[in-house]
Order: structure tokens, then sequence, then C-alpha cells
């Protein structure tokens, strides 16, 4: 995969990123790539949710602005603090989108093991889980068999700003960050050690 590194976006410039790029591997001019960024304070509605599951627009003093969004899933929120992994996928010779967000889920499982962290599956819904909490939200768009989209892991964001949603469809917003699980470490570590795991993608390219 080619990595590409962003400090920060804003989130419709990040949707604007992932389009283009998904255009020019159906026109053979890209390759299936993984995205690393990060966005300001936003809420964003995916194709399962409403606005009805954004309770505030303002948490803390602070305003975040809400967007609808073309992935899969209900509501979610990115913020500082929280890793965000595009993963613009090729499917085309192996078409099967379960078996991409199994891997979404896998590469985030097998990284935060690296931190010592012991993630999993839940049946409350798709994305990464420690104990009962959701650490890496995932949504997925597909177009074409190149999807795009991908993961929100939470490093060490503010908390607080899930109050203001129905985070998932969860009226309890279960979230937990690798912060508050005891875990000290930075954006460029985990990306180094997702950048390793996104090897799992290779069989499905």
């Amino acid at each position: 995969m080619h990595i590409r590194h962003h400090d920060s976006q804003d989130y419709p410039d990040s949707i604007a990123e992932q389009e283009a790029l998904v255009a020019d591997i159906l026109a053979g001019k890209a390759e299936s790539s993984l995205i690393f960024t990060q966005h300001p304070p936003v809420y964003t509605i995916g194709t399962s949710g409403s606005e009805q599951d954004v309770l505030h627009r303002t948490v803390g003093g602070e305003r975040i602005d809400v967007y609808a969004s073309g992935r899969g899933g209900e509501v979610t929120y990115h913020g500082p603090g929280q890793l965000i992994c595009y993963v613009i996928a090729d499917l085309r010779r192996h078409q099967d989108l379960h078996q991409h967000v199994h891997r979404l889920e896998q590469m985030m499982i097998n990284t935060l093991a690296e931190f010592g962290v012991q993630a999993g599956r839940d049946e409350r819904g798709i994305g990464v889980w420690v104990d009962g909490k959701k650490i890496a939200a995932i949504g997925v768009r597909c177009r074409k068999w190149i999807t795009y989209h991908g993961i929100a892991l939470n490093i060490d964001p503010d908390l607080t700003h899930f109050s203001g949603i129905v985070a998932c469809g969860m009226t309890d917003s279960p979230v937990t960050s690798m912060q508050a699980l005891g875990i000290e470490t930075n954006r460029q570590a985990v990306e180094a050690v997702i950048t390793r795991h996104s090897s799992i993608f290779d069989k499905g390219l």
C-alpha cells in the first residue's frame, strides 16, 4: 500500500482526497493507499445514522461541526488525539466487503496487542473493543469494489466530546482510549505499528 501522512485535515478535504484516489484507481492511475490523518472536532453521520443522534453541537464550550458522511454506520466523533486511518483498497479481484472490514478490525487488534492492550470484537457492533468499550470505530464505503473511509483509533482524544452524540447508536456511549487504559504513546509510534500490520491487506489487493 502507498502510505500518505497528513498532520491534520478538515473533514471535507479528506473526503475529497479519498474520492479522487478512488477515481484514479478505477482509471488505473493510482494504487491502494493508507492515509493517516487527524481532524478538528467533528461529528459525522453515516448512512445508518440520523441528525437526531447529534444531541449537542457545543460541548465544553467548543463548537463541533457536523457533516453527513457516505460511510456505513451511524454517528461518531473525530478530533485531536484520534488517529484516522483511511484505507483505499482495490477489492475487484477479491470482492468480499465483510472480509475487508474483518481485516480492518484485525489490523487494529494486532496493533493494540503490541502496546499491551488486549482488544477484540464485540457482539454490540463493528469495531475494536476493550472490556466492553469501543477503542476504534470502523465505517467504510465501496464504489465499484474500491473501498474508502476506514478506522478511527482513540489514542488520547477528549472523550467528553462523545457525550454530544449517540455514538454508533449506543446511548451509553461506551468509548475508551489508549490513554484511558494507561498506555502512554504518541501518534508516530502507533502509525509505525499500523503500517507494519497493514500487510494483512496484501492478499486482498
